[in-house]
């Protein structure tokens, strides 16, 4: 900006100064919890199954479902010979993902940016949502039939 006796001339960049000094970080931040993004989560793997489902070969003999339990949801491939699953869990301070083992596939932290954002963090890479139910289900969705028949 360029001041000339005590009046002020805008740059290109004024308005953009005065829209992001009315952003509202708090709210915006309060909506970056574990609690928030693991329902939101929930919610799009649950959309997730539906359009997967869809896709199914008619008369499939597996299919897939969404089972909530307090802290967790639980992603099931059920077939004729087997079932297998991927569990989220909100944890105090991650969401776990793990698969029907036990074991720990990955974990998912959060981080405010400084463009205001709320991120996803898996193994030090921010990812997006959608990202994110592609690494814990592509391969249950995708090949979780074959793989239950071997």
């Amino acid at each position: 900006m360029f001041f000339e006796s005590g009046r002020h001339f805008g740059t290109m960049n004024d308005k953009v100064e005065k829209d992001t000094s009315k952003f509202d970080w708090v709210t915006k931040r309060s909506l970056c919890s574990l609690p928030s993004v693991f329902n939101a989560l929930r919610l799009q793997v649950e959309e997730d199954v539906k359009i997967r489902n869809a896709l199914r070969p008619h008369n499939s003999p597996y299919e897939f479902s969404v089972a909530a339990n307090g802290d967790d949801f639980s992603v099931l491939l059920e077939a004729k010979d087997g079932h297998r699953s991927v569990i989220f869990s909100l944890c105090e301070h991650a969401i776990l993902v793990r698969g029907d083992n036990g074991n720990k596939m990955f974990e998912v932290t959060l981080t405010f940016n400084d463009e205001g954002e709320c991120r996803l963090n898996v193994n030090e890479k921010e990812r997006d949502l959608w990202q994110v139910r592609r690494m814990a289900l592509e391969e249950l969705l995708f090949r979780g039939y074959q793989a239950g028949k071997s």
